[in-house]
């Protein structure tokens, strides 16, 4: 099985998919990134730049599946609200926009009679809802413009690891391809399909819902890691906070906030919290920095350094003694699902950056091993049967 990765950054979606897949091309515009790509992937189908430079003559082959992490900024609900800029999709003006010229790409493909067999989008919750839902709309009428049958599904990363990380999977299959029925459902699964989702399908068009698939993907194992299980003992790449900073941090924290490292404390039982600093408006309407925590064996969402509030605190609460620091890099991409061998950069802001970018290992993982693959397998036993009916 082979593939393009898109917007690679760190080449997640490639660990995920793993060693029986071959990648063919590779693309990300960020030199750093794509360092770190070729520090852990090497360099033979990695290509750094703007994606509206990429050609396709650089796409070789046929590929079985395209794979596309594109932007989230311009249709996150924490980002500026810019969408996927259909108006001017040619140009696109928005960070999210860079889909219009991947999209592209995909049409001169089909044009060549070697479009992907499978295409992956992957992208942030509020993609549902981005400008009414249209944002969800312009992408499902993009695939399905090219013929592709398709469905979405809502996953989240703390059911594989202990991390938050709410992110839409859309999974689009050639018109020309046989589904094997095992994987379609005869409606919305509350696991997968969540409202929002529900909701961002009937605003689609008739034809549009036509070729939709509620894909019907199977529960994972009862998750066994732990967040303490990702926590380092001897951090690299940070230093522990002094007493002092650490005050600083539970100052910040609200009564509630407060009452939850009280009662960690009193338990007496060792336990791993993790903090967020977050603008918050107080009851007499004033914004203020607030400290947030979570004992829950679930760290909070990772995201870019755009600043100091989006880097996570790890607070470690063992009877009267606190301890608190930043999140490691090498703790980032365990939560990520990334082993002890990935090599990350040197630069704390970098590594946290590749991160924050990147799409959990195991869930590509999962959806690679129970609807990817599985459709690929298929198609191939059927071909091969239809050689030998007609030998």
């Amino acid at each position: 099985m082979n593939f393009y990765e898109f917007f690679a950054g760190g080449g997640m979606a490639r660990a995920g998919l793993g060693p029986d897949w071959t990648c063919l091309f590779a693309n990300d515009i960020d030199a750093m990134k794509g360092a770190t790509y070729a520090a852990n992937w090497g360099r033979e189908h990695l290509s750094v730049c703007d994606i509206h430079d990429v050609t396709v003559d650089q796409l070789a082959g046929e590929a079985d599946l395209a794979w596309a992490s594109f932007p989230c900024q311009d249709l996150s609900l924490a980002g500026n609200g810019a969408g996927l800029g259909y108006e001017t999709r040619t140009k696109a003006k928005t960070r999210s926009g860079t889909f219009w010229p991947f999209w592209q790409l995909m049409r001169q493909l089909g044009a060549e009679e070697r479009g992907p067999k499978l295409i992956v989008l992957e992208n942030v919750y509020g993609a549902l809802r981005s400008h009414g839902g249209k944002d969800f709309a312009h992408i499902v009428s993009a695939l399905s413009g090219q013929d592709y049958r398709y469905g979405a599904l809502v996953v989240d990363a703390k059911d594989f690891l202990p991390q938050s990380r709410v992110r839409v999977f859309w999974l689009a299959v050639r018109r020309d391809l046989d589904i094997p029925e095992d994987l379609q459902a005869g409606g919305p699964l509350d696991a997968w399909h969540p409202p929002a989702l529900q909701e961002a399908y009937t605003g689609l068009s008739a034809e549009a819902r036509r070729k939709w698939i509620w894909w019907n993907l199977p529960q994972p194992p009862r998750r066994e890691l732990q967040l303490a299980d990702v926590i380092e003992g001897e951090p690299t790449g940070v230093e522990w906070h002094t007493a002092a900073e650490t005050q600083r941090l539970l100052d910040m924290m609200s009564p509630v906030n407060l009452a939850k490292v009280s009662a960690v404390m009193r338990s007496g039982t060792p336990a791993v919290g993790t903090v967020y600093r977050r603008m918050r408006t107080d009851e007499n309407g004033v914004k203020q920095q607030r400290a947030e925590v979570r004992f829950d064996d679930v760290a909070g969402c990772l995201r870019t350094p755009g600043g100091g509030s989006s880097r996570q605190t790890v607070l470690i609460v063992h009877g009267n003694s606190v301890r608190s620091r930043l999140l490691s890099p090498r703790e980032a991409m365990r939560l990520m699902g990334l082993d002890d061998t990935y090599l990350i950069p040197a630069r704390y802001n970098d590594a946290y950056h590749v991160a924050g970018d990147g799409v959990a290992v195991p869930v590509v993982r999962h959806l690679a091993e129970h609807i990817l693959e599985p459709i690929l397998e298929f198609n191939e036993v059927a071909f091969d049967g239809a050689q030998a009916v007609a030998a």
